[in-house]
């Protein structure tokens, strides 16, 4: 019985310790946890409420919680508060289900980009990048200094203010601007 309180023991340090060395990124006055996937993570952070609503009634939470991995570009409060008045209202209805999936996948690119990789590809681009998005369309990436800036379909730019919160199946980089497809 002892030795089994001493392994229980051993194994709850040493899960503290790796929780206490686990790389964490804030987000709306919450840790990121790297351990954790990108539902888990964005349901704390004070400053994607709106993004994680919309998440759900898009029925996109199981889709989000799989291996992936993803590249989430993920719009905050503010962001969504430049939309014209009603409009996430409106895309939250039921009957608008498919135009709130198409907006929303059109934050995400298969695979897992962090910033590094995201410079190298407009390097590689002579200044701009095509990122595929899981919704089909295309984003521009591009640079202004050190800010990374992507475009949207509709000539809209978006800037990285947080990057490279990673997460157990992909990477987040939060955006001050909703991203709009085509039509």
């Amino acid at each position: 019985m002892k030795r089994f309180f001493l392994m229980m023991t051993a194994a709850l340090v040493m899960n503290a310790s790796m929780a206490q060395t686990e790389k964490t990124v804030e987000v709306g006055g919450a840790p990121m946890y790297p351990g954790k996937n990108i539902v888990q993570n964005a349901v704390n952070s004070k400053d994607h409420t709106t993004l994680v609503a919309a998440v759900k009634a898009a029925g996109l939470v199981e889709t989000l919680q799989s291996a992936g991995p993803f590249t989430v570009f993920a719009p905050t409060n503010e962001a969504f508060n430049k939309l014209p008045a009603g409009t996430v209202d409106n895309l939250v209805k039921p009957e608008n289900k498919a135009l709130l999936t198409k907006i929303l996948t059109y934050h995400v690119i298969a695979g897992k980009y962090n910033a590094k990789d995201i410079a190298r590809l407009i390097k590689e681009g002579h200044g701009k990048a095509t990122l595929k998005t899981v919704e089909g369309g295309n984003l521009t990436a591009t640079m202004e200094g050190k800010k990374l800036v992507l475009t949207d379909a509709k000539g809209s730019k978006s800037y990285v203010t947080i990057a490279d919160v990673n997460q157990s199946n992909g990477v987040i980089h939060v955006v001050d601007t909703v991203l709009m497809p085509g039509a």
